[in-house]
Parts: structure tokens; sequence; C-alpha cells
């Protein structure tokens, strides 16, 4: 019989290099977590294995680490063990330049140069120019999806998902790309997961914000980067669908907020059915009923964290209402017991988190009266502002001076 020219060729692989790289693009900003920490103690060989285990097809995913987070707002967030999360930068790496090249530009999340202060400024620059600068009406559509994550259709992704790779990922390791795609998107993260807290956490947290509840084949876990832009990859149907077919200008979308800005209220208003039916055919989602928010621009319009108003961007009720509580839990902390070194640490990064956000709008009298009225003195001997209230800085200690011996 003769032998196909073929028969003997090598299976197409993931480079031990592109490995390593995602190993390292992972272990950025996350390298004194105890994960990130515990293997990093013989990375090379676990990523050899690694790497082994995805070639030969025999690469199988961890449990996660289920626990609920209250800040911003209470959500469930789902830990992928830290190999799984090197898989998934992987992944992303070699997906997320295409995909950008799809991606409309007024999308906002996890993408290079976009962000929450992006697209904050590109909102406000939309009212003002659909607007002519304050000098005429336009009005604003705001809309939410309700449980946004636990119902994307994991079916629906992946067939959309694997048609893209095999229409514009050219490398020779396709077919592996889109067979760890699979895995990562088909896993399910809830089951068999280790429990971080107490079950009495969950309590309080909507059904359809859990994928403990989840419909079968719905849902990504929240924490993982895969999920972030599989999410976005799901969306931009959507996003072309609003700017092109609809013909909306003024359009953005920050992960499932978006807002429309619009001269004329009733076009708003007729197309709102129109994107309900797409989401809900195309995309297996629902516009949340409760979050329809269509005012003229001068009542201000609140978008990820703030309220947007004629000439001025506030801060929102949320973000002032966690800093208050941030600061009255660091002057619990003082009046209880010295703070040690740690402490000291975690108390500079958490207020200038804050301040970081909030000194890019108007608030620096809120700042002002907020601190000085509400933090314990104890830190002021610690600290000092800086940058115009900006920025906490440590305060340096003068050394006692050793006596001089002749």
């Amino acid at each position: 019989m003769q032998l196909s020219l073929f028969e003997n060729k090598p299976k197409p692989s993931i480079e031990l290099s592109e490995l390593f790289a995602a190993y390292f693009a992972c272990r950025k900003n996350k390298r004194n977590t105890a994960n990130a920490l515990a293997y990093e103690l013989d990375f090379e060989s676990k990523l050899l294995q690694l790497w082994e285990e995805i070639n030969n097809d025999t690469y199988q995913i961890a449990r996660s680490i289920a626990f609920i987070v209250n800040k911003p707002v209470k959500r469930e967030i789902f830990a992928a063990d830290f190999r799984d999360r090197i898989v998934h930068h992987l992944i992303i790496g070699k997906l997320n330049p295409l995909f950008e090249k799809q991606f409309i530009y007024d999308s906002y999340a996890c993408r290079v140069g976009r962000g929450t202060h992006f697209g904050i400024q590109r909102v406000d620059r939309f009212i003002r120019k659909c607007s002519q600068n304050y000098s005429r009406d336009c009005y604003v559509l705001k809309l939410d999806i309700q449980g946004f994550f636990m119902h994307i259709h994991k079916n629906k992704l992946f067939q959309r998902l694997e048609n893209f790779i095999q229409q514009k990922y050219q490398q020779a390791d396709k077919d592996l790309i889109i067979e760890l795609c699979h895995k990562v998107i088909f896993n399910n993260s809830a089951q068999n997961c280790i429990i971080k807290g107490k079950r009495s956490d969950w309590e309080g947290l909507p059904k359809n914000k859990s994928l403990f509840h989840s419909q079968v084949d719905c849902g990504l876990p929240i924490g993982n980067l895969s999920s972030q832009i599989f999410a976005n990859f799901y969306m931009n149907t959507f996003d072309h669908y609003v700017k092109h077919d609809l013909g909306i200008k003024y359009y953005g979308r920050y992960v499932d907020d978006f807002i429309l800005v619009h001269s004329d209220k009733g076009h708003l208003k007729a197309i709102l059915s129109k994107m309900a039916d797409f989401l809900q055919t195309n995309l297996n989602l629902t516009l949340h009923p409760r979050k329809i928010y269509l005012q003229h621009y001068s009542k201000g319009v609140p978008f990820l964290g703030v309220v947007i108003k004629p000439n001025r961007i506030y801060v929102g009720k949320r973000i002032k209402g966690n800093f208050y509580q941030a600061i009255q839990k660091q002057s619990t902390i003082a009046k209880d017991h010295k703070p040690s070194e740690a402490e000291l640490v975690s108390f500079q990064s958490g207020m200038n988190s804050y301040l970081g956000i909030m000194k890019h709008y108007q608030s620096y009298k809120l700042r002002k009266r907020m601190l000085f009225k509400n933090l314990s003195a104890w830190w002021w001997n610690q600290v000092y502002l800086s940058g115009g209230i900006a920025k906490f800085v440590r305060k340096k200690r003068r050394c006692k001076k050793r006596p001089y011996f002749v």
C-alpha cells in the first residue's frame, strides 16, 4: 500500500516560547499572590508539563475557587487555577489582535487604551457634539443587560468563535486553539468548585447573577480574562447592528452597559424594541426592564460610576459611599490598635485607588471634606497628601543622630 505524503507529518503544536510568554503576561501584577508564588517555585518544569499536556490533548481544566466580593457591587467571582489562567492568556494573546480589527472604536472594556475614563470622556463628547455644544436638544438612552455573563449562550459563542478562527486565524496551530477555546468555554466552573468563605455570602445575590443558577450551556465565570474578552466578542455583532444597521452615530458600550445619544427622542424609543429583539433572538440576552434610562442630556446621565452633566462630570453615589466606608474602616483600625507595616501599605494603596479615580472629575472639595472630616488623626502622622488631594505619600522618618565620640 502506498503511504500518504502527509501520513508522517507532525501535528502542529503550540510553541514552548509562546507558553512562557503567556506565563509572564499572567504573572504581571500578580507576582505576590499565593498562587503565582507557588507556581514560580518550579515554573520551568511546570510550564514544560503544561506544554506537553496541551500538545498531546491531555490538558484538563482544574477546579476554580468561588467567592463573593461586595465592592463596587456584590458579585460572584470564580478564580481559575493559575495554570489555567496561563492558558487563558495564551488563547487571548493569539486571538485578541484579530478581535481588535473587528471591534468598533467605542467598546471600552478590557482594551488597551480604553477603559472607564476613556468611555466616560467619549460619552461626554457624544453629548457635546450631538447637542452642538449644549445649544440644541439631544437625548440619552442608557441600557443594561439583565444577568449578562450568566446568560451568554455557550453554543452560540463557540460556533461564532470557531467560524471566526477558521476565517481569520492563519497559524498552523488553528485546530489546537479551537480545541482549547472549546474546553475553556464549556468548562462548568460551578461544578466541583472550591467555596472560599461561607455559603451565606451568596445571600442577597440575585439568581440571575450566579453561575450556580444558570441555564444549561449558559454562563461564563466572572474573573477569567477569557470571559471578559469572549464577552466583548459575543457583543460585537450587536455593536455593529446598532452602529451600522440602526445608524446610531453616537453609541458606546462598556461590558453590558451601553449608551445611545440622538437628537430625536422618538427615534430612540422606536429602536428600543428592535435592539431588544436582536439581543433576544441572536444572543439569548434580555434588556433589564428597570434599567432603561431615557432623558434630556441636561438631566445628567449616570455612567460607569459618575454622572455626566453639561460642562462637568460628578462622582456618583456608589463611589462616594464606598470611599466613605473605606475611610471609616481605616479610622476604626487606627482606633483599635497601632497599625502594622502591612496595614500602612494597605491603607496607602486602598486610599490612593479611590483618589486616583476621583481626581479625574470635579471632586476636589468632596475629597477634602471626606478625608479631613472622617479620617483618624493617627494616619495624618504617617502620611500626607500630594498633588492637590490626589495621592497619599508616606512621611519620612528622621533617624536619631548617634553621639559622636572622639
